[in-house]
């Protein structure tokens, strides 16, 4: 294989990569989000600078993806920290938990997700929606909603899914030193909400010594919605480099 072959390939093994060279629509894309408060110092600890927190709060999700274009349906839960960036609020990405191995790829090289493998799942029993996280075989989050109990504004609810996210890019060199270490912005525009409801919700975190979601703890639960969607994701564009 000649040269410039190999530097047109998008990801490895090279004859066969880990993730199509496809832009990926998600169709019929579902949300459970629950907001709630922390502990301040135990958000300062994992947070890093220049992003900057005003209010001790995390949004943990779990998202149903019913068709995404190369990668089919799979499930993903994890959690968001309300954040600021100079002047324009957003999210810090700080864990995301998925079942789908070509996702995981493309997330984490194309991109800059912050994914790893667990077992989440979304479902409805009886009249609540449950969202659950696994690793392995040990549970590590439960939520739970009352199904549909209220609507929501879909704008309101647009606003929630479309907020800019932070994160960060580290890809080691062979010196296993950072070869790119930056904090990365990106922003979903590309989006029609199909339906969006909120109601009452719990929010159980379990400790797990290598998923540790338990290390922001729930102190009381603010919010909570269950969001139907169709999107794009944005691409992501540098805003700090931490090794300049």
């Amino acid at each position: 294989m000649k040269r410039d072959d190999v530097v047109r390939r998008l990801a490895t093994p090279l004859t066969s990569p880990a993730y199509a060279p496809a832009a990926v629509r998600f169709t019929d894309r579902e949300y459970l989000n629950i907001v709630y408060r922390t502990d301040p110092e135990a958000l300062r600890a994992v947070v890093p600078e220049p992003l900057e927190v005003d209010e001790p709060l995390v949004r943990f999700e779990v998202m149903k993806m019913g068709d995404a274009t190369s990668f089919g349906p799979y499930v993903e839960a994890g959690q968001a920290i309300p954040v600021r960036f100079g002047d324009e609020h957003g999210e810090y990405l700080h864990a995301m938990y998925l079942d789908n191995f070509p996702a995981i790829a493309a997330g984490r090289e194309a991109s800059a997700y912050p994914k790893v493998l667990g077992s989440p799942a979304l479902y409805v029993d009886h009249a609540a929606l449950v969202g659950t996280l696994d690793c392995g075989t040990v549970r590590v989050a439960t939520a739970t909603m009352g199904y549909k109990h209220h609507p929501m504004d879909l704008a309101e609810a647009e606003a929630q899914i479309t907020t800019p996210t932070y994160m960060l890019k580290i890809v080691p060199g062979a010196d296993h030193r950072p070869r790119v270490c930056e904090l990365v912005r990106s922003q979903i525009t590309d989006i029609t909400v199909k339906a969006a409801h909120t109601g009452p919700a719990r929010l159980q975190l379990f400790e797990h010594a290598l998923a540790p979601l338990a290390d922001l703890p729930v102190r009381d639960v603010v919010s909570a919605s269950h969001v139907l969607t169709d999107l794009t994701l944005g691409g992501i564009e540098p805003v700090h480099d931490y090794l300049a």
